[in-house]
């Protein structure tokens, strides 16, 4: 069976990121790299939920094999040590903050034989949009 790999902070989990997973389990077994707390913090604010939170969440979504830490924004050393046939994101990364690791694992891809392939972004839906939504109800119920 084909090897895909997913990575994901899964924060706040979303029909976006259920997308992708589905996606992907069409491809083969399923593979999600959990960001790390440092790794989410390198490019964001400090995740809502802990790694390990975040980790048994993702382990119970269907289509899931198995869930691996991802230390750094920086795929290639999950990349290289699983060897996907594929690897599965939103095509979101084309530009911005992202571009980079997109240009890495296009890089670490080409020198592992494998494939990078691009799910149309959820444009309805974002981890963003649901924190903008939630921040003008505060914290409390008053």
């Amino acid at each position: 069976m084909k090897k895909v790999y997913v990575a994901m902070s899964a924060d706040v989990i979303h029909t976006g990121h259920i997308n992708v997973i589905n996606e992907a389990s069409k491809l083969g077994e399923v593979i999600v790299g959990v960001l790390t707390d440092s790794a989410v913090a390198s490019y964001k604010n400090l995740p809502f939920m802990t790694y390990e939170q975040r980790k048994k969440i993702i382990e119970s979504i269907k289509g899931v094999s198995k869930t691996v830490p991802q230390d750094t924004m920086e795929y290639g050393p999950n990349l290289r040590k699983l060897r996907p046939d594929y690897v599965v994101h939103g095509d979101d990364w084309k530009e911005g903050v992202l571009k980079k690791t997109r240009d890495e694992v296009l890089s670490v891809l080409s020198e592992l034989g494998g494939e990078l392939i691009e799910i149309p972004y959820s444009s309805d839906i974002s981890t963003e949009m649901i924190d903008n939504m939630r921040r003008p109800f505060g914290t409390t119920p008053n």
